[in-house]
């Protein structure tokens, strides 16, 4: 158990929602109403723990709705069972389809399923029916109700968030002290960027604090790795990279203190050493070029990410004194003392800014979400090859099939084995396998605690709902630390549970542990026999991630030719789409490493390396971004060929990735080797071009090795050649300095 992934206050909330519900249905209506009410209050305080950054009640009311809903069809096809298998199928492939719509549905409309085969076994008429299903919808209201009369931590998922990604750039300028070249893993920024997507209502309510500090993180990352960066900054050692040092380790002590008060609404304390180093006056002796550049913005960000933290609007950015207005009095100047900016020189002058107010990322409400959620599970069932509609027809027939064999085996309560199937799979086999041995495993240990339990004391009902409540609170507890002790929780949950409505122990402990383990086989078969494997795939995942990565690099180049400020919408929507393909990337190999067949075509150490390449492409062109040129810049007209050349060359290459063969980047060779003819206004710009063709043949020969691919005509094709003429700067690993690193992801850094 990780204890600081527990949140004892939201779990006792959610148990206490459970057991109020409980006791009046007890108390009203009797045992059998209270077992189905609880179910639906147990699922609806599910709901609530799902991470979707939306108002957990709604998620809470969606939840006890649909589970009443589902229910109550349910009932009314109990005593008829073809019709009822008709609706289980029909309900398991929508289920299924659902996940098409994001895995919080999935998982809601997952779990409707399962408990409607459990709650449907309990006896009652059709008005009954109907009052099992109003009770459930009762108890999503209580939960949601508990929610917003005792909210814990309100914003405390965003400020997590966005605290996350303040002490990732944190840790991020501390490794740069030491390594330069150090790899940075953006998900804490997509993190947080997923959090600050809100809907118009908590826009008018949210914290002034959590307004702009992401956006000031996302301009902080570029400017830290250009400053630390030798290619484009200072030498490896010496005077000025000592100094870029101490402003690194400044800079990680302020983004800490940010992110501390954020994550608890306290004020900004920054440490008087960080305070000390960002106000000498040294920084315009010792530092010239791009390095003071990234310099004097950086402390200017420092400042807007400090006003931010502290509750405040940024100032308007002056260029004369981006250290000196701070809100806070802890980073004032010293009379006497001259503050950084004011040191720059006259060639890098740089205009005065007044950044305009941060606009929200606005998201549709839950009820204008719905046909969103409809129009991609539609999409998703047009598509055969879909991971999404594969998981769909292969858990709708592991369901008809599980509860065909369940009635069938003379153990009784047949429904656990679909029950089971249902829980376990998802779309992708890494999580159904993990999922299916911690639920039989849980589900062993749950079973034989309460089974000791209810053998040793004899709970009458009160006891036996009460013990349910527990079990319950000690799931929403641990739920998050690992799926065996969620599952052991709800195994005891179900059975203490089952026992206040009158069922015995004996009746359901022996089959269920059966009929799961029949469940999780039925679901491992289903894979083996309709696969939706990931590993055939990767050559797709690797191409859609060069063009992204392409387009944002051709972005990049193109702003030198066509000089626009620091203001580029579309090198921000580039950066966004590589981020996605580079994640979807990553994910796909994570699953893949997981699954039981191998690709023929693209080896483990292949791919690892293909991975660095691609991350090395990404990170050098957000090194030029860091440096891109204001409006009134003299324009570099050769680098509008080579954005164009790289647009083509990478949408070419990632064809010949997923046709088995090796990109060749001669387009970019003679882009650059036309630039150099014309002279080099900028040696950043110029320098960082050539290491953007330095990581694509850094691709190149990685897709090429062990062996090279055969081409469409059947020939072997040879390695990639080096290009005609000399480049200013040869690339990582030939020369002085340490040879550049990027994102490892899964596997050993090359």
């Amino acid at each position: 158990m990780e204890r600081k992934r527990l949140e004892p206050l939201v779990a006792a909330r959610a148990a206490a929602g459970l057991a109020i519900v409980i006791g009046l249905s007890l108390t009203l209506f009797g045992p059998a109403v209270a077992a189905s009410s609880a179910f639906g209050a147990y699922q609806a305080a599910i709901a609530t723990f799902q991470r979707s950054w939306r108002p957990r009640p709604e998620l809470a009311l969606a939840s006890g709705t649909s589970l009443a809903v589902s229910t109550f069809l349910g009932y009314l096809t109990g005593s008829h069972p073809l019709l009822f298998l008709a609706l289980l199928s029909l309900w398991t492939l929508l289920a299924g389809l659902s996940w098409a719509a994001g895995p919080t549905v999935g998982i809601i409309a997952s779990s409707n399923v399962a408990i409607m085969l459990v709650t449907v076994t309990i006896p009652t008429s059709a008005a009954g029916a109907a009052g099992h299903a109003a009770m459930m919808v009762v108890g999503g209201f209580v939960q949601a109700a508990l929610v917003v009369l005792f909210p814990v931590r309100r914003w405390g998922a965003h400020r997590d968030a966005l605290a996350d990604a303040l002490a990732a750039e944190a840790d991020y300028a501390r490794r740069l002290r030491h390594d330069p070249v150090a790899p940075f893993d953006p998900e804490p920024l997509m993190a947080a960027r997923a959090a600050a997507t809100i809907t118009p209502r908590q826009a008018r309510t949210r914290p002034a604090e959590l307004h702009g500090a992401r956006g000031v993180a996302e301009r902080i990352r570029p400017v830290l790795a250009s400053l630390a960066d030798p290619a484009v900054g200072v030498p490896p050692e010496g005077r000025e990279r000592d100094r870029v040092r101490e402003l690194l380790a400044a800079a990680a002590s302020v983004l800490d203190a940010a992110a501390r008060a954020i994550r608890h609404g306290e004020p900004v304390r920054i440490p008087p050493a960080a305070l000390g180093t960002l106000k000498t006056p040294d920084t315009g002796a010792i530092l010239t070029g791009p390095a003071y550049r990234a310099a004097t913005r950086l402390g200017a960000l420092l400042r807007d990410v400090v006003e931010t933290a502290g509750g405040t609007s940024p100032a308007p950015s002056h260029s004369h004194s981006p250290l000196t207005h701070l809100s806070t009095p802890h980073l004032s100047t010293p009379t006497g003392q001259q503050p950084l900016a004011d040191r720059t020189p006259p060639t890098t002058q740089q205009p005065p800014t007044t950044p305009s107010p941060p606009t929200p990322l606005l998201r549709p409400t839950l009820f204008a979400l719905a046909p969103t959620a409809l129009r991609a599970m539609r999409v998703a069932a047009l598509r055969h090859d879909s991971p999404v509609t594969r998981h769909a027809v292969r858990v709708t027939a592991v369901a008809a099939a599980g509860y065909l064999l369940g009635t069938w085996l003379p153990f009784g309560h047949g429904y656990w084995a679909p029950m089971a199937s249902v829980m376990v799979m998802r779309p992708d086999f890494s999580q159904t396998y993990s999922r299916a041995v911690a639920r039989f495993g849980g589900t062993l240990v749950g079973v034989a605690l309460a089974t000791g339990l209810v053998q040793l004391i004899h709970p009458r009902t009160g006891l036996s709902a009460a013990l349910a409540v527990v079990c319950a609170g000690l799931m929403y507890l641990l739920m998050r630390t690992g799926q065996v002790a969620a599952q052991a929780c709800v195994a005891a949950y179900v059975v203490f549970l089952l026992g206040m409505g009158g069922q015995q122990w004996t009746q359901t402990v022996p089959e269920r542990v059966v009929l799961t383990l029949i469940g999780g086989v039925l679901a491992m078969i289903a894979y083996a026999l309709y696969p939706a494997w990931e590993t055939p795939r990767l050559r797709t995942r690797l191409a859609d991630w060069l063009i992204a990565d392409g387009r944002y690099a051709a972005a990049v180049v193109d702003h030198y030719a066509h000089p626009a400020g620091k203001a580029c919408p579309d090198v921000r929507e580039a950066l966004l789409a590589a981020r996605d393909a580079r994640v979807a990337w990553q994910e796909a190999t994570a699953r893949a490493e997981n699954e039981p067949v191998r690709h023929r075509g693209l080896s483990r150490a292949a791919a690892t390396e293909a991975e660095d390449a691609l991350a090395q492409l990404g990170r050098v062109a957000m090194l030029m971004e860091a440096h891109l040129p204001e409006r009134d810049a003299t324009p570099v007209p050769a680098a509008a060929r080579l954005a164009e050349a790289l647009r083509k060359s990478t949408e070419q290459g990632a064809k010949a990735v997923r046709e088995r063969r090796v990109p060749d980047w001669e387009a970019v060779r003679a882009a650059l080797a036309e630039w150099d003819g014309e002279g080099v206004p900028d040696r950043v710009v110029r320098k960082g071009a050539g290491l953007l063709l330095t990581t694509l043949e850094e691709l190149s020969d990685a897709l090429n090795t062990p062996a090279p691919p055969m081409l469409l005509d059947g020939s072997r094709s040879p390695a990639p050649d080096a290009g005609p003429g000399p480049s200013p700067d040869p690339g990582p690993g030939s020369g002085p300095g340490p040879t550049p690193k990027t994102d490892p992801g899964p596997g050993p850094q090359r």
